[in-house]
C-alpha cells in the first residue's frame, strides 16, 4: 500500500457506534452521526447505520449529495444554516436542516413548495457559545414563522456549544433548553419530536448523572470517530480512540545538527505579525561544533494535515512542517522509505480526510475490507460498553 495513508478500523467505528448509541438510547437520547471530520466517507456512514444510527449530519449539502449518491438511505440533517444560494440544493437531499435565519426559513420554504417536498426545521438556540442561533427572546417569533409555512415541519429546538468559546453543557443551559421547548409546546399547542441538547462535549454532563430533562437527542462526531469527548480531549471509558492511523513514509534520513544556523526571517507559516528573529550564526570562529541528531523527511506537510494534531510513535519527536514536508527528529537510525504511524486528533483528522493526497484505506480487524472480515473484531480488546455513561445497557443489548 503506497502511502501517505489513513488506516481505518471500522470494526472500532463500529463498536464505537454501537456502544454510545444504546447508552444513550437507555436514557432516551438518539444520535445523528456527524460525518463531516470523515469527509462523509460511505464506508463510515454504512459502519454507523450498521450500529443503530438512524439519522447522519454534515454542515456541507456537497457530501450529503455524495452520499444520496452513493446510495446512503439514511434522513441527512444539514447542521449548519443553509446557504441562501443552495436552499433548493438543500430541499432536494436533506431530510431537514438546522436554522437560525428568518429569511433562510423563507426561502427553504419556497423551494420546498416548488419541489413538492415538506422540509424538516430545527432551530438553533443560543445559549452561550456564541456560535449560530437565535436569542432565547426571539425564539417564539421564529417558531411562529416556521409554523405559518406548510411547506416547512418545525422538529424541534436545539443548540450548540464548545465548539467556538468551549462553553460546556451544565445543568443551567441545558434545563434552559428544555424549558424553551416545553414553553414553545405550550404556546403553539404542538409537540417538539427533537431537542438537540449539542454534540460530544455533552457527555460528560450525561456522564456526571444528571437528569437529560428534555433532551433526546444528540449531534456526535468526535466522539463517533476518536472515542473523545472535546473540551478536555479526555478519552471516553469503553471506547476505541485510536481507530485511525496516518502513516508516512520517510524520504530523507540523515545526522544533522539540532538547530539551524545563519540569520532568521519568517517562515512561510508564520504569523505576519511576529517580528523575524535575529540571531548570529551559530558557525563561526570558536563557536563549538552543534550536536548532531538523527533527522528525517516525511513525504506529509501542513496541506494535508495539522501536524499539531499528530502523536508521533515512541521515540519519535515532531519538530517542525512545511507545505508538504514533516520534520522530525529520533532517538534511533532511520531509513529511507521506512513507514512511520502516528495517531491524530480531531483537527488533524479533520484535515487529512480532506487530502486528496492522502490514500483511504478501512480495514475490518487488521485486514483491508473485502480481502477477509473477522466480525466485530473487538475480542481481547476488554471494553466495557456499560461504564461510559454509569449505566448498565439494556437487558439485551448487543455490543
Amino acid at each position: 500500500m503506497r502511502g501517505p495513508r489513513l488506516e481505518i478500523r471500522l470494526d472500532r467505528l463500529l463498536h464505537n457506534a454501537r456502544s454510545l448509541s444504546q447508552q444513550l438510547a437507555s436514557r432516551g437520547i438518539s444520535v445523528t452521526a456527524v460525518s463531516k471530520a470523515s469527509l462523509g466517507l460511505p464506508e463510515i456512514v454504512r459502519t454507523w447505520t450498521a450500529a443503530g444510527i438512524d439519522s447522519i449530519g454534515d454542515s456541507r449539502i456537497e457530501t450529503i449529495e455524495a452520499l444520496v449518491a452513493a446510495g446512503i438511505t439514511t434522513p441527512m440533517l444539514l447542521i449548519r444554516s443553509p446557504m441562501l444560494s443552495q436552499v433548493e440544493r438543500v430541499v432536494a437531499h436533506a431530510s431537514s436542516s438546522c436554522n437560525s435565519e428568518p429569511v433562510v426559513l423563507q426561502a427553504l420554504a419556497a423551494a420546498a413548495r416548488s419541489q413538492g417536498r415538506r422540509h424538516g426545521v430545527l432551530l438553533m438556540v443560543e445559549l452561550g457559545d456564541l456560535r449560530e442561533g437565535i436569542l432565547p427572546a426571539d425564539l417564539e417569533a421564529v417558531a411562529q414563522l416556521t409554523l405559518e409555512q406548510p411547506a416547512l415541519r418545525l422538529l424541534g429546538i436545539g443548540t450548540n456549544l464548545g465548539c467556538q468559546h468551549g462553553i460546556a453543557a451544565d445543568p443551567r443551559n441545558m434545563a434552559e433548553l428544555s424549558a424553551l421547548a416545553t414553553a414553545l409546546e405550550r404556546r403553539f399547542a404542538v409537540k417538539l419530536e427533537i431537542v438537540s441538547g449539542g454534540n460530544s462535549s455533552n457527555l460528560p454532563w450525561l456522564a456526571a448523572g444528571h437528569p437529560p430533562g428534555r433532551i433526546n437527542h444528540l449531534r456526535l462526531g468526535e466522539a463517533l470517530l476518536l472515542g473523545r469527548e472535546p473540551l478536555a480531549r479526555t478519552a471516553l471509558s469503553g471506547l476505541h480512540t485510536e481507530a485511525f492511523c496516518l502513516v508516512a513514509e520517510i524520504i530523507e534520513a540523515k545526522d544533522k545538527p539540532c538547530q539551524p544556523w545563519g540569520q532568521r526571517g519568517h517562515t512561510s507559516f508564520a504569523p505576519v505579525a511576529t517580528p523575524p528573529q535575529r540571531q548570529p550564526a551559530l558557525r563561526q570562529p570558536g563557536l563549538r561544533q552543534p550536536r548532531l541528531r538523527q533527522r528525517a523527511l516525511l513525504a506529509l506537510g501542513i496541506q494535508d494535515v495539522d501536524p499539531a494534531g499528530l502523536t508521533p510513535p515512541a521515540g519519535i519527536t515532531i519538530v517542525g512542517a512545511s507545505s508538504d514536508h514533516l520534520v522530525i527528529e529520533a532517538d534511533r537510525p532511520l531509513a529511507v522509505g521506512e513507514e512511520l504511524r502516528f495517531g491524530l486528533d480531531y483537527s488533524a483528522l479533520l484535515r487529512a480526510m480532506t487530502s486528496p493526497f492522502i490514500q483511504r484505506h478501512c480495514l475490518q480487524g487488521d485486514c483491508l475490507q473485502g480481502d477477509c472480515l473477522q466480525g466485530d473484531g473487538l475480542q481481547g480488546h476488554g471494553l466495557q460498553a456499560s461504564s461510559l455513561l454509569g449505566h448498565a445497557l439494556p437487558s439485551g443489548a448487543r455490543v
